[in-house]
């Protein structure tokens, strides 16, 4: 069983950061990448960034300057910085192991979700 548990969401003014942490539990062999989406209400769920075990990143457009991804292999663990936000940043934040090698196969897994409000 593999758990994913995110954390550091909050309500920021614009323009303010936030820190969310994801970390990775339980029995696995190794993680190929992580990621970060999120849902605003009545909008699909976006990718935001993802980060490869060999530290290869990607970016939507929309946070590409503002938004860093950043992973502790050795924690298991993912960071997403946020600066400058806007509210159009608001929504529930989730990490995502993607292609996580465990000894009964490959598989994908969410965490919970982390709320992440922007407003004065």
């Amino acid at each position: 069983q593999v758990k994913m548990v995110e954390s550091g969401g909050g309500l920021v003014q614009p323009g303010g950061s936030l820190r969310l942490s994801c970390a990775a539990s339980g029995t696995f062999f190794s993680i190929d990448t992580m990621g970060w989406y999120r849902q605003a209400p009545e909008k699909e769920r976006e990718l935001v960034a993802a980060i490869t075990s060999r530290g290869s990143t990607n970016y939507a457009d929309s946070v590409k300057g503002r938004f860093t991804i950043s992973r502790d292999n050795g924690k298991n663990t993912m960071y997403l910085q946020m600066s400058s936000l806007k509210p159009e940043d608001t929504a529930v934040y989730y990490c995502k192991a993607i292609r996580v090698w465990t000894s009964t196969g490959i598989g994908d897994y969410w965490g919970q979700g982390t709320q992440v409000t922007v407003s004065s």
